[in-house]
């Protein structure tokens, strides 16, 4: 499915590897099907670090082309970020669209004084605080192994 969704297997061979990482959060991996029960989507959270600090990276998100543009990948990511709220986790990160994302609550991970591993456009590396009123730690984010971001 996550090879289907993107240009090279880069993606699905990650997921592979997550799921073999400490990183790895159990209930923060969702699929979703059709109503054939076809795995149609798919959304990963994975444990990061912020200076020290555990925080989640959302990545990959994926939806087969012919199921883009239906909602399939919002309500993904809505019932990943709820199941998060719900373990306790106080702050996602994402490199996206930014476009896309701030629908979801996402800004400027720079507002919050987070950077990214590497020179990623601020208007792209995002975050989210999932705790209200509460500020994400700031610092450098570094990513599981898998991904490969030294």
């Amino acid at each position: 499915m996550n090879v289907a969704a993107f240009e090279t297997e880069e993606e699905a061979d990650l997921v592979d590897a997550l799921r073999a990482d400490p990183a790895w959060r159990p209930g923060l991996s969702l699929v979703a099907v059709d109503d054939g029960d076809r795995i149609i989507g798919h959304v990963l959270l994975t444990r990061c670090h912020i200076d020290g600090e555990p925080a989640l990276a959302l990545a990959p998100v994926a939806v087969l082309p012919e199921q883009q543009g239906r909602g399939v990948g919002a309500s993904m990511i809505r019932a990943a970020l709820a199941a998060a709220r719900a373990q306790g986790e106080g702050t996602v990160i994402v490199l996206g669209h930014p476009e896309y994302y701030p629908r979801f609550g996402f800004v400027p991970a720079s507002r919050f004084g987070i950077r990214p591993p590497q020179d990623w456009p601020d208007e792209a590396f995002l975050a989210l605080p999932l705790v209200e009123n509460d500020s994400p730690p700031a610092g450098t984010v570094r990513y599981p192994a898998p991904f490969g971001i030294d």
